[in-house]
């Protein structure tokens, strides 16, 4: 819906196609600092979204363990200095009223939405000439934009895209709750003693609701559901640990939790002479990262204003497509492996601890947040450089992960001689 308002603000004639706009499962209510300038421009300002019951306030990030420890994290104060400017608070939203705000504005500028599902892509080369949709139309057009969301991924799918895949299929799962009252910030319960990573997320996305949501690996899921455990029974015997829920568990008495499965992952070469790949099709980021609102905002706008720049063209150029590519690509990959090599991957926070993996994660992440923001890389000289601080961020960070194994493997033995001894 948001590259569809670029588009047509711009004069295009816009068909939308959702597959299920009435869907209930739909996440990503903790934003990135970055989100509200996004929204902005969609004619859904900040003040808008809070007058109208749509968000609250979120001024901070907590992480707390089941040892009772706890961190808070938010932007450093420089961050609203120049010449990052930026709005030390974002917002946590209900995503269906979010939603449903954008769609009145999209069909107020004249863009068509259709209720229907894109089962076939038509072409020729490396371009598309039509889609054939479930209900039996054939759209054709000049230029195609595929939002079509991680799972469909149609364009990466017919095109055969490459990917990288990080860390292992997930499942989350959650609910809502009412309470008397909730924080301006986003709370993560964080459970270290696992191989991998689990964690409880609770957001208020009003004044008196919050959503709570579980998100452990595909395969413990599939373990307790073989052992005959429903996703109502594994959620609240989850959350019953934590005594921030107790309560809560006993006044609901009937949930309805949803779930979902993810993979977390990344496509390359995500566009064509008439076509582009946004959203979690182009790059699906971990949900930890509060980033996935921001990135599929940013990935509509950049494309829009690609095809808007190639109006009189007959495709788009072959050099902008690719630095468009590599820009999505490059943040992807920076987000996906520093949350699973920093926070999931047990090597770091092993040997430094989860609050202080979390701190270098939330600099590293927040810092280049706010920098793409204000540089808005898009020319060739611009793109290159942010990728290289990108990766070479990145590089880092694999070497001390690589680093922390050889330490915890040598502590392993160290600790087995004494035992043998």
């Amino acid at each position: 819906m948001a590259a569809s308002l670029h588009l047509a603000k711009a004069g295009y004639q816009v068909l939308c196609i959702e597959a299920d706009p009435d869907s209930n499962k739909i996440v990503g209510e903790s934003l990135d600092w970055s989100a509200p300038a996004l929204f902005d421009v969609l004619g859904l300002s900040m003040e808008r979204l809070m007058a109208d019951g749509i968000a609250t306030y979120k001024r901070h990030v907590t992480v707390r363990l089941d040892d009772g420890s706890s961190q808070h994290y938010q932007p450093g104060a420089w961050l609203a200095h120049p010449p990052f400017n930026v709005e030390l608070r974002t917002l946590h939203v209900d995503r269906l009223q979010l939603d449903r705000a954008l769609r009145k504005i999209v069909l107020s500028h004249g863009v068509e939405l259709a209720a229907d599902r894109v089962v076939d892509v038509e072409r020729e080369g490396g371009k598309v000439t039509a889609v054939s949709t479930a209900l039996g139309r054939r759209i054709a057009s000049r230029w195609f934009v595929d939002a079509s969301g991680s799972t469909a991924r149609l364009f990466p799918r017919a095109f055969q895209l490459p990917h990288h895949e990080y860390g292992p299929a997930k499942v989350a799962m959650w609910t809502y709750f009412s309470v008397p009252e909730s924080s301006e910030g986003t709370t993560l319960y964080m459970d270290a003693r696992p191989p991998y990573m689990e964690w409880i997320w609770e957001i208020p996305i009003h004044p008196n609701m919050i959503s709570v949501g579980y998100v452990a690996a595909g395969d413990a899921i599939k373990d307790r559901r073989r052992q005959g455990f429903t996703v109502d029974d594994i959620l609240r015997e989850r959350l019953a640990r934590i005594p921030r829920f107790e309560g809560l568990l006993q006044s609901a008495a009937a949930m309805t939790p949803q779930v979902t499965s993810f993979q977390c992952r990344v496509h390359g070469r995500l566009a064509g002479p008439n076509w582009l790949v946004v959203g979690e099709a182009a790059s699906m980021v971990d949900p930890m990262t509060s980033n996935g609102v921001t990135a599929a905002l940013r990935h509509a706008a950049e494309a829009s204003a690609l095809i808007i720049r190639s109006r009189d063209r007959r495709r788009l150029p072959l050099l902008a497509r690719r630095m468009y590519g590599k820009r999505i690509v490059d943040l992807g990959r920076f987000f996906n492996s520093g949350i699973e090599r920093t926070i999931y991957d047990p090597a770091i926070r092993n040997r430094v601890g989860v609050l202080n993996a979390g701190r270098a994660y939330t600099i590293a992440a927040w810092s280049l947040n706010a920098a793409y923001s204000r540089s808005r890389p898009e020319g060739a000289m611009s793109t290159v450089l942010f990728g290289f601080v990108l990766n070479l961020l990145r590089a880092a960070g694999v070497v001390y992960w690589v680093f922390c194994k050889r330490w915890v493997f040598r502590k392993r033995l160290k600790d087995a001689g004494k035992v043998a001894g």
